[in-house]
């Protein structure tokens, strides 16, 4: 009886971790989301960097969290290696908008910021 109750605790915290590190990539996710609807309302480079800073934490955070539609796969997976990928590409293109803004090139580095919508559209149909 002692070890099942072992055994069913341990059970439970295992998900509950889970559960937790779904929440930290959903809260990361969000950050992108809200910043990058910053970034494009700025209207100077400072604004516009500043967010493009909170999107790059954001997403090198979400890269130590795998999505839910991945659990169980291997960290060297062929999936997990997608998914990290898919956010240092997002990872690349922000360092490139906020070399154009810090460049005073503002318009430039807005329209850069536009290919991040279709960065996020691909990964999120494969791991959302």
């Amino acid at each position: 009886m002692r070890k099942q109750l072992i055994v069913l605790a341990t059970v439970a915290l295992l998900g509950a971790s889970s559960m937790v590190m779904a929440e930290d990539l959903s809260v990361d996710m969000d950050t992108i989301a809200e910043n990058y609807g910053k970034a494009l309302k700025a209207d100077n480079a400072a604004d516009f960097t500043a967010a493009l800073a909170q999107m790059k934490s954001a997403a090198e955070d979400a890269k130590k969290d795998t999505p839910t539609k991945l659990d169980g796969k291997a960290p060297n997976s062929p999936e997990i290696k997608d998914y990290q990928h898919g956010l240092d590409t997002l990872i690349g293109q922000i360092d490139k908008a906020a070399e154009l803004a810090k460049a005073g090139k503002l318009d430039q580095a807005k329209t850069e910021a536009q290919s991040f919508k279709a960065t996020r559209d691909e990964n999120h149909k494969k791991f959302r």
